[in-house]
């Protein structure tokens, strides 16, 4: 991987940690994950408060992390930096209607605010399914966040999808219409693309340092017991961040549907290394296991203690 070095250990470590879980109860594991984990010598948010991007590359692991999988509410994370990049070339105009949309779409998820913001990004709406000729060039347009995100390289984008947007219900009309017969057309993401995105939101390399501040402003999670009772849906509880102490300091956007549970997360606890994971697990079973994420998130931890 190009935007991290590769670490024999903490392969065996993360090869180790999918083994336990698998054996603890959840037959087939190993075949329904991905995991992507980064681990930094120091803070890398140093990058995004002045001092230009952060330079020291992290180490780094993977189990599965090519392998595109339908990404569920992570997928929020990469349209926040598309936003932030169209901002950035005035291909959009900022606006207080747009940056409650971004906000709702991370901080609380949105699905509606998600589809505002994927208008937005591709000039097309939702509505009635479309005649043939009309279709083809909705979809054209529909493609522009994959595009751009084509345009960078990265070869950890390989198989992956940006052109839907996300549900309650599901979709309807020329929505349901772009997702094809069977479903081909969903959006895809790896954990390894989804690590390097964050990486470099985290990093401030991404876009632009003040961007990436704004972003982080809106991926930071509370792990107060207290504001999380208050909120039954706050992205921590059933995900990674459960898994870490209350003092620790989390950046995170989760995903979840009935057959899916994802975490995208970076992780600052005192004594230990700060470090990123990326952690996608398909399947009904793993949809409702919600001790899945924290005992990852809680043995990754662990073996980054200095």
């Amino acid at each position: 991987m190009g935007f991290y070095s590769p670490d024999g250990a903490m392969d065996a470590i993360l090869a180790d940690a999918v083994a336990a879980l698998e054996a603890d109860g959840r037959p087939g594991l190993k075949d329904d994950l991905s995991v992507t984990w980064l681990r930094y010598a120091s803070s890398p948010l140093a990058g995004a408060w002045g001092d230009g991007p952060h330079a020291q590359a992290a180490q780094g692991a993977s189990w599965a992390g090519e392998r595109a999988r339908y990404p569920a509410s992570v997928v929020k994370l990469p349209y926040l930096v598309a936003a932030e990049a169209w901002l950035q070339r005035q291909w959009l105009e900022r606006s207080l209607e747009l940056e409650r949309a971004l906000a709702a779409m991370i901080q609380d998820s949105s699905n509606d605010a998600t589809g505002l913001v994927v208008d937005l990004l591709s000039g097309t709406t939702s509505g009635p399914e479309l005649p043939a000729g009309a279709f083809a060039s909705w979809s054209e347009q529909r493609q522009l966040v994959n595009r751009w995100y084509g345009s960078l390289g990265w070869p950890e984008w390989q198989g992956g999808n940006l052109c839907q947007k996300t549900w309650g219900d599901g979709p309807f009309g020329r929505e349901r219409q772009s997702y094809g017969q069977d479903l081909a057309n969903r959006n895809r993401l790896s954990t390894a693309f989804t690590a390097r995105l964050l990486d470099g939101v985290i990093s401030g390399s991404l876009v632009s340092p003040l961007a990436c501040q704004r972003m982080q402003a809106l991926l930071q999670r509370s792990l107060d017991p207290q504001e999380r009772r208050a909120d039954p849906e706050n992205q921590v509880d059933g995900f990674l961040g459960e898994g870490l102490p209350d003092r620790a300091r989390l950046w995170s956007k989760a995903g979840w549907m009935s057959q899916a549970r994802h975490d995208a997360a970076y992780i600052e606890i005192a004594g230990h290394q700060p470090f990123l994971v990326v952690a996608f697990s398909e399947g009904a079973a793993r949809a409702t296991d919600a001790s899945l994420l924290p005992a990852l998130a809680r043995r990754l931890a662990e073996a980054c203690r200095c």
